[in-house]
């Protein structure tokens, strides 16, 4: 079952105007190392950049509280992007059994994130 559906969309030349400002302030305020590392390693950091924050604005739209920048972040599995948690946002998802999906995409202008969360499957007993 959904329990919510969040949707963002950045445009890449404001996350670029940002960056170029406040370039170590904007990345270490915003992301996770893991994250950095991974759009650094891109030709053009600015387009993965921007669709991670889309993907924690998508989460917020779907979370009950506010929460940090670096509380939610990209991780992969292999070429699956996956959400990875602060310790206390995995707790309450653990605890109701919500488990949170992200698509992630771009174009020259923009990233657009998608968070879909749902009630997990519930285990029978053996």
């Amino acid at each position: 079952m959904i329990v919510a559906i969040g949707l963002d969309i950045v445009d890449l030349a404001r996350i670029e105007a940002v960056w170029q400002r406040h370039p170590e302030r904007f990345l270490e305020r915003h992301f996770a190392p893991e994250e950095i590392a991974y759009c650094r390693d891109q030709a053009d950091p600015v387009p993965s950049l921007g669709a991670r924050f889309a993907a924690k604005e998508a989460f917020q739209k779907c979370w009950h509280q506010t929460h940090g920048w670096r509380d939610v972040w990209v991780a992969r599995d292999g070429a699956k992007p996956q959400l990875d948690f602060s310790a206390r946002i995995r707790q309450e998802l653990e605890e109701r059994g919500w488990v949170a999906h992200v698509s992630l995409s771009h174009s020259k202008g923009y990233a657009v994130a998608v968070v879909i969360v749902e009630q997990g499957e519930v285990e029978k007993g053996g």
